[in-house]
């Protein structure tokens, strides 16, 4: 049961970040790619196996081991999106400053 709310929540994201993506305003989005980052975290994790109460380094006493590849991925991942997101909301402002509105192709409603 656990592992259907996780998938369906994974799949939320994901649809909401591609849904956002493709508005016509700058916000929705920057939102969009933050909601699709925050899906490759979760899936990264899901499909990593995480492992409670075990070392991530193999002992000889300790029964087994947790693998701290996804952890480190999930780290990377919010270091990027954290960075593409600035970068991202920085590229809009200096639009909108130039162009006078916040279309991502620059062309207003009217």
């Amino acid at each position: 049961m656990m592992e259907a709310l996780v998938a369906l929540v994974i799949g939320v994201l994901t649809a909401c970040g591609v849904y956002l993506t493709l508005r016509a305003r700058t916000f929705p989005v920057v939102l969009g790619l933050t909601f699709l980052s925050y899906a490759v975290n979760l899936f990264l994790f899901t499909m990593g196996r995480l492992t409670i109460g075990r070392p991530p380094i193999i002992h000889g006493t300790a029964a087994g081991y947790a693998d701290p590849l996804p952890q480190a991925l999930v780290l990377t991942a919010i270091v990027i999106s954290f960075a593409m997101t600035a970068f991202v909301i920085m590229l809009s402002l200096k639009a909108r400053e130039e162009l006078g509105n916040d279309h991502v192709d620059g062309k207003d409603d009217a």
